[in-house]
C-alpha cells in the first residue's frame, strides 16, 4: 500500500512539473502587442495581401523575437496620439522629427524612401541640381515637403508647382501635359500608376534615376509604456540580423520588381 502511495505521489508531481513547465513555456512564447500603421501603399496597406511589404517586414521581425505583432491600421494622426498615451506599443513607419523625439524612442532605419521626378518619356529630362529646374512647371502633393533645399528653390520661383489631392490627379496632369514633372517617391509612385491607369498610359511614364530625396523611415516606441526602450531593442537586434543575412533586402526588392525606366 505504501509502495502505491509513493508511486502515485511521484506521478503527480511529475505530472505537475510536466504542466507548470508548459505552463512557464507558453507564458514565454505567447507574447502579443499592438503596432498601429497607415494606409501608405505598396508600402502599408489594409487593402494588400499581409497588409503590404513593409507590414509583413515589421510583422516578421518581431515574429523572429517570438512576439506575435498585431497590425492596427488607423488615421496616421489617431494611430500617433493612441500609441503617445501609451495604447498600442509601436507605430510604423515614420520619418524622424525632433519634436518626436519627446514622446517616442526611433528604431534603426527600417525604410529608406527615394524620392525621383516622374516624366514623360516624349520629353526627356536630365538634371544634376536644382539650378536645372528652372522653369518646369510641377505637380505636388498638398502641403507637402520635398526637403528644405527643394522648398527654399520653390518659393525663391526657381519653378512652379500646381499641386494635387492624390497621385491619380498628379499623374493625370502630367499625362495631360499640364505638368512636365512630378516628385514622388519612386515605389509609391509606380504603385499608384499601375492601379490607376492603362498599359498605354503606363508605357509614357518613367522616372529619372537621380533621387531628389532619400528619407528614413523608422518604427516609434511610445516613451510613456516601461517596456518600450527593451523591445526596441530586440527590435532593432533582429532588424540587423535581416539585414545581415540578406533576407531585408528580399522585401525591398519585391517593391521595386515591377518598377520600369
Amino acid at each position: 500500500m505504501q509502495r502505491l502511495f509513493v508511486l502515485a505521489l511521484g506521478l503527480f508531481l511529475s505530472l505537475s512539473l510536466i504542466s507548470f513547465s508548459a505552463q512557464v513555456s507558453a507564458q514565454s512564447t505567447d507574447e502579443k502587442i499592438t503596432v498601429t500603421v497607415g494606409e501608405w501603399p505598396p508600402f502599408l496597406s489594409n487593402k494588400l495581401e499581409g497588409g503590404g511589404v513593409i507590414a509583413e517586414l515589421i510583422r516578421d521581425i518581431f515574429a523572429a523575437e517570438g512576439v506575435e505583432a498585431e497590425l492596427a491600421f488607423l488615421p496616421w494622426a489617431r494611430g500617433y496620439h493612441e500609441t503617445s498615451i501609451g495604447d498600442h506599443n509601436a507605430m510604423g513607419v515614420w520619418m524622424h522629427k525632433d519634436e518626436r523625439e519627446a514622446e517616442f524612442l526611433f528604431s534603426d532605419p527600417v525604410l529608406i524612401e527615394q524620392f525621383v521626378f516622374f516624366y514623360l518619356k516624349e520629353a526627356p529630362f536630365e538634371w544634376q541640381g536644382l539650378e536645372d529646374l528652372t522653369g518646369y512647371r510641377m505637380g505636388g502633393g498638398i502641403k507637402y515637403s520635398y526637403g528644405p533645399e527643394f522648398d527654399a528653390a520653390l518659393a525663391a520661383g526657381t519653378f512652379s508647382m500646381d499641386r494635387a489631392p492624390n497621385d491619380r490627379a498628379n499623374f493625370d496632369k502630367l499625362l495631360a501635359g499640364r505638368v512636365d514633372l512630378y516628385p514622388q517617391e519612386i515605389s509609391v509612385g509606380y504603385f499608384a500608376i499601375r492601379e490607376n491607369f492603362t498599359p498605354e498610359q503606363q508605357a509614357k511614364i518613367t522616372h529619372h534615376p537621380k533621387a531628389i530625396l532619400n528619407n528614413l523611415s523608422y518604427v516609434l516606441f511610445p516613451k510613456s509604456l516601461p517596456g518600450s526602450e527593451a523591445l526596441m531593442a530586440r527590435f532593432n537586434k533582429r532588424l540587423k540580423e535581416f539585414k545581415d543575412s540578406g533576407k531585408y533586402q528580399r522585401y525591398i526588392d519585391r517593391l521595386t520588381a515591377k518598377e520600369a525606366s
